[in-house]
């Protein structure tokens, strides 16, 4: 992490000053942010953002393989499967860990990846507070390849929109005003002038989508899906109260919903490098590992963290009936590099990229960062903790 801009920030930190970045954050919009924000952005080096750079390229080059879909058909779960699934994802978010290797180098590491669309409306709102409420110099950016504000904006809303116009594109989810992540719907939809609905105010009529706006429909040619699945599978009868948007229906998915489940956990064992922690399905282990405390235990299919075993030992393992639906994945530890005023704090950030119908290639945007003390990333494990939550992460122009 860049020490001279961290020295300078935490000089002039206050909780005045938080206390009023917070109520910058908050104005103008219908209700506060759901989530905890950061008291500081994140400043990287050079060297760390060239690090990303190269591991997001590695990844990606997996991803682009011909052969993708096959590798990656078994995990999409059959009860989940959305017909007329496109070439590839709109979006990509990678989320690596600010780790230190064996000779002591920062690094980053890979923890998690999905095909899935995350906050990138609300990223460019949360950093333009930042850069106001902190005097954050101009010779800093949030975006990546040489791309400002105007040209992000300009990809995202080609992305999105593409062809359509915004009346004919909705931002769903299945309960979207209610959802934590809420404020980044409404700031999409200033950006680019879309309808944020809920599941249940989509309309099916011969095989096509509308919506009620004005007292009349409207045809929904495209969906911008935000709504993940895990969120409705309680309700084993859901679709016989709402639309079942498994169908084949005349709409264009942004991103297809399969993509969810494509570039995911399930993608990590087919990933190889230095920033990529060792992983493997593990029906396909043929020996327990004698170093457990090692590895982490995770569930292919489960959302936010949930069902993931962190200290494994080997009756976990061997209590397993599923083994093909569980990833044994090489330990990350991430180290304490951020200095806040009193001691180490642990970073994740996240590389988003938008890809949108045409393009040869996905594109790195812009980024999500996120500060820990706890055990692992995520509210659920830094309650009344301080410099945590959610934040951005600024490089050198």
């Amino acid at each position: 992490m860049d020490a001279a801009a961290r020295k300078i920030f935490n000089e002039h930190f206050t909780e005045e000053k938080y206390t009023d970045f917070l109520h910058a954050l908050n104005d103008g919009l219908s209700k506060p942010v759901q989530f905890r924000v950061a008291e500081s952005p994140v400043f990287l080096t050079d060297d760390f953002r060239d690090k990303l750079l190269a591991a997001g390229r590695d990844i990606i080059d997996v991803i682009m393989q011909p052969n993708f879909k096959e590798l990656t058909d078994r995990a999409i779960p059959e009860n989940w499967k959305v017909a007329r699934e496109n070439d590839h994802a709109h979006f990509i978010a990678l989320d690596f860990g600010v780790c230190k290797d064996a000779d002591g180098n920062i690094v980053p590491k890979l923890i998690e990846l999905q095909g899935f669309p995350s906050l990138y409306g609300f990223q460019v709102h949360l950093a333009d507070s930042y850069r106001e409420s902190f005097a954050i110099g101009d010779e800093w950016t949030i975006f990546f390849n040489g791309t400002d504000k105007a040209q992000y904006l300009n990809l995202l809303k080609e992305t999105i929109i593409g062809k359509f116009q915004p009346e004919e594109v909705v931002l769903m989810d299945v309960n979207a005003p209610d959802q934590k992540t809420a404020v980044d719907f409404y700031i999409t939809q200033k950006f680019l002038g879309i309808p944020v609905l809920a599941l249940n105010e989509l309309i099916e009529q011969n095989g096509q989508l509308f919506y009620k706006t004005r007292g009349a429909l409207k045809q929904i040619k495209r969906v911008y899906n935000r709504l993940i699945f895990d969120e409705i599978e309680s309700d084993p009868d859901i679709f016989d109260k709402v639309v079942d948007i498994r169908k084949p229906l005349d709409v264009e998915w942004i991103t297809h919903p399969n993509w969810f489940y494509r570039i995911s956990k399930f993608t990590m064992p087919f990933l190889k490098g230095d920033y990529v922690p060792k992983t493997r399905f593990l029906k396909d282990i043929q020996s327990i590992p004698s170093d457990l405390e090692n590895y982490v235990l995770k569930p292919l299919f489960s959302f936010a963290g949930q069902g993931v075993i962190i200290d494994v030992k080997k009756e976990d393992i061997e209590n397993i009936k599923d083994p093909q639906n569980w990833i044994l994945q090489e330990k990350v530890n991430y180290e304490p590099v951020l200095q806040a005023p009193d001691g180490g704090v642990k970073i994740e950030v996240r590389l988003l990229y938008l890809w949108p119908d045409g393009a040869s290639k996905p594109t790195l945007a812009i980024n999500l960062a996120r500060l820990s003390r706890g055990k692992m990333i995520g509210v659920r494990y830094n309650k009344d903790f301080d410099w945590v939550g959610g934040t951005v992460a600024f490089m050198r122009k």
